[in-house]
């Protein structure tokens, strides 16, 4: 299969299929489903911002997610004014201390995506992004910025698992071309964990190859996730090893991002997978 058009994000514009690429998580909040929020230490989360993506670089990341809002079960929501509060000022910091990191900013509020493009952010990350509202998707048009549309649903409840998922994905590409996002701008992720049981979460971690019949870059999302917990029956600061597992097969399964916590050990398995299904020499 052919591989996407490249897409530039900010900085840097990522070939699809020699490698996968590695999106460091960074979490503006005190209430993260794995333990990582940079909130509610009592230390600068702004500081503490910019030392974990240095930190991230040094171990290979290739682009950052910064987001302000937990998207756990059960999470609180946040205000639009606190949102911007977490996320502008650290990005403004991330994006001076590290100018050719391409960031993307995890939001489901068009004034945090607008404000954060300004601050220095280069795409949008939509976890609502098979919504039937293309706001977001209309300021990534207007701002010539890529866009990740995530699956998600309010409820759990599939027909054909596989198939609605790439059938509300389809429909959240067309949306995005229709309001003028470039086709080699948008990017699709299966939305592992959201909307969907443990069960349904193994279930398309097993048919992901699916998705290249997008013909878009694929991001998967699973770092320690509560899918990986109930299989291993482990907590979150535990979930590293399962984790590297769903990375590899995601890879052998045509994944293009992984969205991860700890960069260095995902970057070792995916470089190896790489070497397996790629053909990655270094």
């Amino acid at each position: 299969m052919t591989p996407p058009l490249p897409t530039r994000i900010g900085p840097r514009t990522f070939a699809w299929g020699e490698r996968t690429f590695l999106m460091g998580i960074l979490n503006v909040t005190p209430d993260s489903f794995s333990g990582d929020g940079l909130l509610g230490s009592g230390s600068d989360p702004v500081a503490r911002a910019v030392a974990q993506a240095g930190e991230m670089a040094a171990e290979g990341a290739d682009l950052l997610d910064i987001g302000g809002e937990s998207t756990r079960p059960g999470h609180d929501a946040v205000v639009l004014e606190e949102e911007l509060g977490r996320v502008v000022p650290v990005i403004e910091a991330v994006r001076a201390a590290l100018p050719a990191m391409p960031l993307t900013i995890d939001t489901t509020k068009p004034e945090v995506a607008t404000a954060a493009l300004d601050a220095g952010a280069n795409a949008i990350n939509d976890v609502w992004g098979v919504a039937e509202d293309d706001a977001l998707a209309r300021i990534a048009a207007a701002r010539r910025v890529p866009l990740i549309v995530m699956h998600n649903r309010s409820q759990p409840v599939y027909d054909d698992l596989v198939g609605d998922v790439l059938a509300d994905l389809r429909g959240a590409v067309e949306r995005a071309l229709r309001a003028g996002v470039p086709d080699a701008d948008v990017i699709v992720d299966p939305g592992i964990g959201f909307g969907k049981t443990a069960a349904q979460n193994i279930l398309l971690l097993r048919d992901l190859a699916r998705l290249r019949e997008l013909g878009r870059p694929i991001l998967l999302g699973t770092s320690r996730k509560s899918t990986i917990g109930k299989v291993l029956d482990l907590p979150a600061e535990e979930r590293l090893e399962g984790t590297l597992a769903t990375t590899a097969l995601g890879i052998a399964s045509g994944v293009d991002i992984v969205r991860v916590h700890d960069v260095r050990e995902n970057l070792r398995a995916a470089r190896m997978a790489d070497a397996i299904v790629r053909g990655w020499t270094g």
